[in-house]
């Protein structure tokens, strides 16, 4: 077991107050932009929706020395911007000292756990409002699937839009991830037609009593184009799954030309690269910015 998780794991058994202490102190972004005014933002929230996989490995992320040590390196390359995850990493990360400077995001609905029969429920099971407002994070994610063969989805839209509101009315971005998805074969699966996700950026769009600190964390899909124009709302592009690194990193590229993106969030595509080097394929996607 290597020093630093030593350190996380005795500070949470014999000092819990470590982690207020520790978020109390830390130097927060000035804004989520970082200073060039494009955001790389490295995500982890996968584990607490029972979503572990990456690459070919199903268990990738469950070993959670392995997780941070990736995160810490990831984190802490230059023109990285921020982090976005559930309390338990992100309190891990806290404790290690590496969210110093960065913009942080907490995950606020993991309760659609990947699988399950209720999984277009997607409960608000992690962080709410006043959580993240009290650990000085700037702003809450939530994810979105809208599934309309599924009446639970009235439950998770009903449950964002509250987030929305709570988030706004302290001035902290919400950052909604929508998804358009229908159940096949037993599972929930997302619609990624150009067609799908307008209609999906739409709703989210909507959500709320204000969209004004709205922002959306959106899939690369074919056309575009014609997904921006359906807001004017700030634009995160999300990783994903990548199985083709350089078509990834193309689309990317691409899509960061439109005046509505303004950066990345990406996760397991950038922390475990099929190559292993996650500083290389941190580097390379903040040569995109």
């Amino acid at each position: 077991m290597t020093d630093p998780l030593r350190h996380v794991i005795d500070a949470r058994a014999h000092d819990p107050g470590a982690i207020a202490a520790a978020a109390a102190r830390r130097a927060r972004a000035v804004s989520p932009l970082g200073d060039h005014g494009r955001a790389l933002i490295i995500a982890a929230d996968h584990p607490a929706r029972a979503a572990l996989g990456a690459g070919g490995d199903p268990l990738a992320m469950a070993d959670r020395g392995e997780l941070l040590r990736r995160l810490g390196t990831a984190l802490g390359r230059p023109g990285v911007t921020g982090a976005l995850g559930t309390a338990d990493v992100l309190e891990d990360l806290l404790l290690l000292g590496a969210l110093e400077g960065k913009s942080v995001f907490g995950s606020m609905n993991r309760g659609g756990l990947a699988g399950a029969v209720f999984e277009a429920d997607d409960r608000f099971t992690g962080y709410d409002a006043r959580g993240v407002a009290g650990m000085r994070f700037d702003g809450g994610k939530l994810l979105l699937r809208i599934a309309p063969d599924d009446e639970n989805t009235a439950f998770t839209l009903a449950g964002a839009a509250q987030a929305v509101n709570e988030l706004a009315e302290l001035g902290l971005l919400a950052l909604v991830e929508p998804f358009w998805a229908s159940w096949q074969d037993g599972r929930l699966r997302n619609d990624l037609s150009p067609e799908a996700v307008i209609r999906s950026v739409t709703v989210a769009s909507g959500l709320g009593r204000t969209s004004a600190y709205t922002w959306l964390k959106l899939p690369v899909v074919p056309d575009m184009e014609r997904v921006l124009a359906a807001t004017t709302l700030p634009v995160l592009l999300l990783g994903g799954e990548v199985t083709d690194a350089d078509a990834a990193f193309a689309s990317w590229e691409k899509a960061l030309a439109h005046p509505n993106v303004r950066g990345l969030v990406v996760g397991r595509s950038l922390l475990y690269p099929a190559d292993g080097d996650v500083a290389a394929a941190v580097d390379r996607a903040v040569s995109l910015l």
